[in-house]
């Protein structure tokens, strides 16, 4: 669904002033032709903030009874918090180029962890969000994983190379022989200033008063990489969590008895390690505090980039938004990691503040990170895009309980869609079997209100085609050189036909 667009305004022709005349020794500058662009006036600030893999385990969002983010929680006192947010993709890759772009995995057929963004199209052409905001006049830098992988050259003034420690032999706590080398988690005997969130957040904070200081408006883009695996903080981030009083999340053993087969293939990652194994090598407790405490760590660092923000003067003109790719199971219906289309792994954390936005406030409508591009265009007076398939949530923002009638959708792969709405949670795969979840009575989505032969009551039936009117009429085959290895229901290539689907569903 496209927004109106809007006429641009504010604008004048008159030539940038050079903004940082010089790089540090690991970072790199991009300057461009100050004649090439028109210069924003009185336009809000962008402040962009990515953690990866990060699910509902904050304070504010009562993910976790026990992990401690003060500094996240404070930042949702000064906006919005939408409570119900959903990621397009629930892998890296998709979720990240879709909201980029503002477009569909179901539209791109970017479906998997590869190809990487501009490898192939319909990406080598496509304008990303800060494409646009470069392109009327904002000076966009970035550091940290914004993207899947290297930042996109075509989308930044400044790009600051990743630098500090990620992993080593300082303190592993534990590998699974024969396992993805990433999937390991623990204390580490590294200090905080030498590992690579530090770094990423050290150098926002010092570009932040450079960026305040200059008359062109920014878009600063600042991407962490924990809680992804491998799980690392130190010592005084796990002594905020003495391991015998660790909670696990709830679980039930017969959680998964009235699932279609397909989801279970579906969700298989074979990277991850087996629910059963974590239980019987008693390592969910360990894995559990490690996520806590990386969370704790992470939080520290966006307190000091928020604080940074207040001390340049700019934090009354600029827009911050905190996002997450996806969520992360930690046992939740017997699954570590992401890949699946349940609330654990569609649902993300955004918060956003900022000039017009409600204060101290908290959203419960079914909104999509897709909504981000058109949003923040909307928020700072730029054109809407055409080929936008998000909304603006500015009528949100304003008004958290405003009308919203459109569910979040999220796919993973072709044709297996899982839509979310402010009470229901609907997913339909590829072979036609069905899902569906009340979260009123159900939130930890432990009951298929669908039976086997797709039968429902009278009353959920409705709900059914009442959501079905909702899926993608587009559903293109995966970009070539689709990766897989995502799920072992799809090979090389990353597409199925619907026979293959139901073959190996059996």
């Amino acid at each position: 669904m496209n927004h109106p667009t809007k006429q641009l305004s504010g604008f004048c022709s008159f030539a940038l002033r050079a903004v940082f005349v010089a790089a540090t020794i690991t970072g790199v500058i991009r300057t461009t032709n100050a004649a090439d662009k028109p210069t924003a006036v009185d336009k809000p600030n962008v402040l962009f903030i990515s953690i990866d893999d990060l699910n509902d385990w904050l304070g504010c969002y009562g993910g976790h009874p026990q992990v401690k983010t003060p500094h996240i929680d404070a930042l949702a006192k000064r906006g919005v918090l939408f409570s119900n947010a959903h990621c397009q993709a629930p892998i890296c890759n998709p979720s990240r180029v879709s909201m980029l772009l503002g477009q569909r995995p179901s539209t791109t057929g970017m479906y998997f962890l590869g190809p990487r963004f501009r490898t192939v199209e319909p990406t080598k052409k496509a304008e990303t969000i800060f494409q646009t905001f470069r392109k009327h006049g904002y000076f966009t830098s970035t550091k940290g994983k914004i993207f899947h992988g290297n930042a996109d050259p075509a989308s930044f003034d400044h790009i600051e190379r990743t630098t500090g420690w990620r992993r080593g032999a300082s303190k592993i706590h534990y590998t699974l022989k024969g396992s993805h080398p990433l999937w390991d988690w623990g204390q580490v005997d590294v200090p905080d200033e030498d590992q690579r969130d530090y770094h990423t957040a050290d150098w926002a904070v010092k570009e932040l008063p450079k960026l305040a200081a200059s008359d062109q408006p920014f878009f600063l883009s600042v991407g962490f990489f924990l809680p992804h695996v491998p799980i690392y903080a130190s010592k005084k981030w796990f002594d905020l969590y003495p391991l015998d009083s660790v909670q696990l999340p709830e679980t039930t053993s017969g959680d998964r008895d009235d699932l279609p087969e397909i989801a279970k293939q579906l969700t298989d990652n074979p990277t991850a390690p087996r629910h059963q194994w974590m239980v019987e090598n008693d390592q969910s407790k360990h894995a559990v505090r490690a996520y806590l405490a990386a969370n704790s760590f992470v939080d520290s660092l966006v307190g000091r980039i928020i604080a940074a923000l207040d001390a340049s003067g700019e934090a009354d003109n600029t827009v911050v938004v905190l996002w997450s790719d996806h969520g992360f199971h930690l046992g939740e219906k017997q699954r570590w990691a992401k890949r699946t289309l349940w609330e654990e792994t569609t649902r993300v954390p955004l918060i956003v503040s900022g000039p017009g936005v409600s204060e101290g406030t908290q959203c419960k409508r079914p909104v999509e990170l897709l909504d981000l591009y058109p949003t923040l265009l909307d928020l700072c007076d730029l054109p809407q895009r055409d080929e936008l398939e998000g909304v603006s949530l500015r009528p949100l923002l304003q008004n958290p309980a405003a009308k919203w009638e459109r569910p979040a959708l999220c796919t993973f792969g072709p044709n297996n869609h899982s839509l979310r709405g402010d009470r229901f949670r609907y997913t339909i795969y590829a072979d036609g079997s069905q899902e569906l979840y009340d979260h009123q009575n159900d939130p930890n989505e432990w009951s298929n209100l669908v039976a086997p032969d797709g039968t429902a009551s009278p009353e959920h039936r409705a709900v059914v085609n009442d959501m079905k009117q909702w899926l993608p009429l587009k559903n293109v085959a995966p970009v070539p050189g689709s990766a897989g290895s995502d799920s072992p229901l799809y090979g090389e290539g990353g597409n199925i036909s619907l026979g293959e689907a139901m073959q190996k569903a059996k």
